[in-house]
């Protein structure tokens, strides 16, 4: 599994990672004070802001470099820097991931995107020393049955695993909610990538998987945890390859591929929905 522990852990990373006070020490699950949560509800309120936005502006004709550039002149606008931009070398503010593309899509001058598409949107601020993290899958026209189903049973998936969040829970109960949900519309849960935790740096412990495992470590949920859920469905195997920019991840049988991704904080009797773009 390619997990983001492994991504910080990687030899080569130190010729990637740009300078700046994004990356800082990790120090394993962190429980969030109330000051910070607060400044995560802020951080969290402007992703949500831009991807509502963004999800009303895509159309077909447009580039992904014109969602990109867009989304990080209203994150600086909020009074945030973009979370993605410079992280470890990656030279966009909005991951952009079109159809048979998993994550990690670059943004580009000359990438167009067309009625019918399967376009995902990842997008991170910081504010104030701390992150906030979500993705949205946006059905762009008329697109066909199978990608739209795929998208609602994403996000479906994600709900059903945030329904079990609340102290005392674990990320197992989490994975299991998640991997009943997308088996039982004959999808396939990524299992290369994992949601995180989320706060002073934008990938910390513990990585939060979608699917039932043992050799991940099944932490208990406690109140002040913060973490970002992000199912990954594809529409057909599991299996994913990277493309040779590096960062662009395809299905390898190139089905279809949706993912659905919320920042929240762990709360006394459930979990809060930080990027939430209704409130």
């Amino acid at each position: 599994m390619k997990l983001f522990s492994d991504l910080l852990s990687s030899n080569s990373l130190p010729k990637r990672i740009a300078t700046g006070p994004r990356i800082k020490q990790r120090r394993g699950v962190e429980i969030k004070s109330s000051r910070e949560i607060e400044i995560m509800r802020k951080a969290s309120k402007i992703v949500a802001t831009v991807l509502r936005e963004i999800n009303l502006m895509a159309e077909p004709g447009q580039t992904t470099a014109d969602l990109d550039e867009y989304a990080e002149r209203r994150i600086r606008e909020m009074g945030a820097v973009p979370s993605f931009k410079g992280y470890h070398g990656f030279p966009a503010s909005i991951c952009a991931s079109i159809n048979n593309e998993v994550v990690h899509g670059i943004p580009a001058k000359k990438r167009f995107i067309k009625a019918g598409d399967l376009l995902k949107v990842d997008t991170g601020a910081y504010f104030e020393g701390y992150h906030g993290d979500s993705c949205i899958t946006i059905c762009l026209g008329e697109v066909s049955e199978l990608a739209h189903q795929l998208s609602r049973v994403a996000q479906e998936s994600l709900m059903a695993g945030l329904e079990q969040i609340k102290p005392n829970n674990t990320l197992l109960d989490i994975a299991g909610a998640i991997e009943d949900r997308v088996k039982a519309n004959n999808f396939s849960v990524v299992e290369d990538y994992t949601g995180h935790g989320v706060g002073r740096n934008l990938h910390e412990e513990p990585s939060v998987f979608n699917f039932r495992t043992s050799d991940l470590p099944n932490v208990t949920l406690r109140p002040g945890m913060t973490l970002a859920v992000e199912p990954i469905l594809n529409a057909g195997r599991k299996g994913c390859r990277t493309l040779g920019d590096g960062w662009t991840v395809v299905t390898k049988d190139g089905s279809l591929s949706a993912q659905w991704e919320h920042t929240i904080v762990v709360t006394s009797d459930g979990c809060e929905i930080l990027t939430d773009r209704d409130n």
